[in-house]
């Protein structure tokens, strides 16, 4: 009887640590340590992120005064005058381009600020920058916004958004409290900047140019190579099936579909996609937009690189240099721009082309800066219009700037030097202080 009791009791022990067990098992929860994902998938970044403020940006602030016009290109007022605008409240935004008599009077007129921009920009876009009221405006695009400073209404203020290149107007309103302070800050001010003068190549078209010499710096530069690897982790998809190899001018990375070169030589990379689509039209807003995005994704901001061009048709936007002082810089390899080309596969955008400089202007050598004075406007003027079969409806732009160059392919080195640049048939050339009176370079 003993031995049948010992055998219950072992069997119910048995049961017990078994129903125990089974009930630890249902219940346990293990204590992992969340992971971080930083820890495994580092995010590629080249140089920093920029918001739309910081790369769609104007080149200059004019000023119409009885008949005179004033004007700046100095990148500290231009900030001050965006940071202003920005601060106004924008309402009643409409199409009034059939209903302006002289196009060319409401932009450059007297009694006019006329904030100037590159390339036309999408409203859509800018109103990450502006507080334009409506949860629906029209779409349209701008290069130039006027503030109508001496002949406001009665109730409010008017300010236009214009496009030299299709030649329309939108009309805006703003309070007179705005345009006063305006008029006290910074219109009332501008007599202080230089003074400029008008050319007209066409009647559709006027380039305004300093009336006097303009002093700038030359400035040397110490670069930094970009890491190429990190290129190739942003642009490939899956950057584990890419292809190393070394070729004559630096690297090649390859996949069964894109091609990523790296000239060493000029420092310049290039991205090619072929396989997307490329028979489209873009929009204008979506273009811009995902092309500072896609910079953004990478880290790409790695110098002050600002938006100057875009092309709907050929789907490519183009990103230009500028320099600490607010002058754009030109290369003849294209050392000082960023351009996208896009295409789409499955109704999915893809990026088609990326060709970008590898390099970043690290640090300025401040014992080599040399003050140096360029021409004045009406002596730059005078020396375009005096090339041989010079046709003035082919002059699209004048202005001032820096041609960027190597000071040899053995250092770190990159010259910046202060010159004068025409966009001319299309195509940028260069006027530099030596060579007034002789050949100009033209520009790629």
């Amino acid at each position: 009887m003993r031995y049948e009791n010992i055998k219950s009791i072992i069997l119910t022990f048995l049961v017990c640590v078994s129903i125990l067990l089974t009930w630890n098992l249902w219940t346990y929860q293990p204590n992992y340590e969340t992971m971080d994902s930083h820890n495994y998938v580092e995010e590629v970044n080249l140089g920093g992120k920029q918001e739309v403020s910081n790369v769609i940006l104007p080149d200059q602030v004019l000023y119409h005064i009885d008949g005179k016009h004033y004007g700046t290109n100095n990148s500290g007022e231009l900030d001050k005058v965006i940071k202003e605008v920005s601060k106004w409240t924008i309402i009643d935004v409409k199409n009034v381009t059939e209903k302006v008599p002289n196009f060319n009077e409401l932009i450059h007129g007297s009694g006019n600020a006329e904030i100037v921009f590159p390339n036309e920009v999408p409203i859509e876009l800018y109103r990450s920058v502006l507080n334009v009221e409506g949860r629906k405006i029209p779409s349209f695009n701008f290069d130039r916004i006027i503030i109508n400073v001496e002949d406001s209404g009665k109730n409010n203020g008017v300010m236009y958004f214009a496009s030299t290149k299709v030649r329309h107007v939108y009309e805006s309103h703003i309070s007179l409290t705005d345009v006063s302070s305006f008029r006290r800050s910074f219109f009332n001010q501008a007599k202080k900047m230089p003074t400029y003068f008008s050319y007209k190549p066409t009647k559709n078209r006027t380039i305004f140019l300093p009336e006097e010499e303009t002093k700038m710096t030359t400035n040397n530069f110490i670069l930094n190579t970009l890491d190429s690897d990190k290129i190739k982790e942003a642009l490939f998809d899956d950057p584990s099936f890419v292809q190393k190899s070394i070729i004559s001018t630096g690297e090649e990375y390859t996949n069964d579909s894109s091609k990523m070169t790296v000239n060493k030589d000029k420092n310049m990379l290039s991205y090619v996609n072929p396989t997307v689509e490329d028979d489209y039209v873009e929009n204008a807003y979506d273009l811009v937009k995902r092309s500072i995005d896609f910079v953004n994704e990478h880290g790409g901001w790695t110098d002050q690189f600002r938006y100057v061009a875009k092309d709907e048709y050929n789907r490519s936007v183009t990103f230009r240099l500028y320099s600490s002082d607010g002058y754009p810089v030109f290369n003849d390899y294209g050392l000082s721009e960023i351009t996208e080309v896009w295409g789409r596969n499955d109704n999915r955008f893809k990026i088609n082309k990326y060709i970008r400089p590898n390099i970043s202007m690290e640090l300025a050598l401040a014992t080599e800066a040399k003050d140096v004075t360029l021409p004045s406007g009406y002596q730059v003027l005078e020396l375009i219009q005096g090339k041989e079969d010079f046709k003035p409806e082919l002059l699209e732009q004048i202005v001032l700037g820096y041609q960027m160059k190597k000071v040899s392919n053995e250092n770190r080195l990159v010259l910046l030097k202060p010159a004068w640049f025409y966009r001319y048939d299309y195509s940028w050339e260069s006027i530099t202080k030596e060579n007034l009176g002789g050949t100009s370079h033209g520009l790629e």
